[in-house]
């Protein structure tokens, strides 16, 4: 039998995969609801119907602690969004701030806070912010 996996050979015996450490019938090719097996790359399980959410890549999340000081502490102008993805929503933020002569910086700040306490929890392509 081979580990779904990482389609490493297990032994008839083998509880987990020596390779990847996946559980026998778990890991990325089994749907976390069922756990039937899956397609690779599938994005619902063809058993249940369930989504198959792909686990972000690493050094693709963004940092939550970044993001948040840069919308306390430059969010008038806009960078925490052109950092988390939302481009035209800074570019609005730049525009708005310059018009409202500085009032509408508030907004970033907020926007800041926000991302420090969890409430905005995503950068403009769903990936979760890291820690």
């Amino acid at each position: 039998m081979f580990c779904k996996n990482c389609a490493n050979q297990l032994d008839d015996a083998a509880v987990v995969c020596v390779r990847c450490g996946a559980p026998r019938g778990q890991g990325n090719a089994y749907c976390h609801n069922c756990a039937a097996a899956t397609a690779p790359g599938a994005a619902v399980c063809t058993n249940c119907g369930a989504g198959l959410a792909q686990p972000p890549l690493p050094g693709t999340q963004k940092s939550k602690m970044t993001a948040g000081l840069l919308g306390i502490f430059l969010g008038y102008i806009g960078i925490h969004n052109f950092y988390l993805g939302f481009t035209n929503r800074a570019i609005l933020q730049i525009v708005l701030t310059i018009v409202t002569c500085g009032a509408a910086g508030l907004w970033g700040f907020i926007e800041g806070i926000l991302i420090l306490t969890g409430s905005i929890n995503k950068d403009a392509n769903g990936v979760p912010l890291g820690e």
